[in-house]
């Protein structure tokens, strides 16, 4: 199953009753910046958090404060989405973390001294979001 996954509207997420969502909107998110401050809040990352995409890789990696063993990401809004970030690339960074992160979730091994849990990246879709998804070559799954 891929990383990515698309949902409709906020009811759809009833499958992720189980889950805690932190929800991103993508209204309040349109910069790099604006989307740390808002992942930063939802998932109440460490003081020591600094706001960049090397520090939200290892951020999403730990996640040993929060105590859901299931976390979902959900992103709305997403035709404004990072609009506002000029950069194509840094653009496809923040993906290229968010799909690693979930990826690196599914193989951890409790032997290893890591609590394993399972995380996923869920997007309300948009037309923009779903060029950048392809042109970038990210699989994805529809669950609309």
């Amino acid at each position: 199953m891929a990383n990515f996954r698309f949902v409709q509207s906020d009811s759809a997420l009833k499958e992720y009753a189980d889950f805690k969502v932190a929800r991103i909107d993508g209204q309040k998110a349109q910069t790099l910046r604006q989307f740390f401050d808002q992942i930063s809040r939802e998932l109440r990352f460490p003081d020591y958090f600094e706001f960049d995409l090397e520090s939200l890789d290892e951020a999403l990696n730990d996640l040993e404060w929060l105590p859901a063993d299931k976390i979902a990401l959900y992103i709305s809004r997403t035709d404004v989405f990072l609009s506002q970030e000029k950069s194509e690339a840094r653009k496809a960074e923040l993906l290229n973390v968010l799909d690693v992160a979930a990826e690196d979730w599914k193989w951890v091994d409790e032997e290893e001294g890591v609590a394993p849990r399972e995380f996923v990246i869920l997007f309300q879709p948009s037309d923009s979001l779903i060029t950048l998804l392809d042109k970038e070559g990210f699989v994805y799954d529809d669950l609309a």
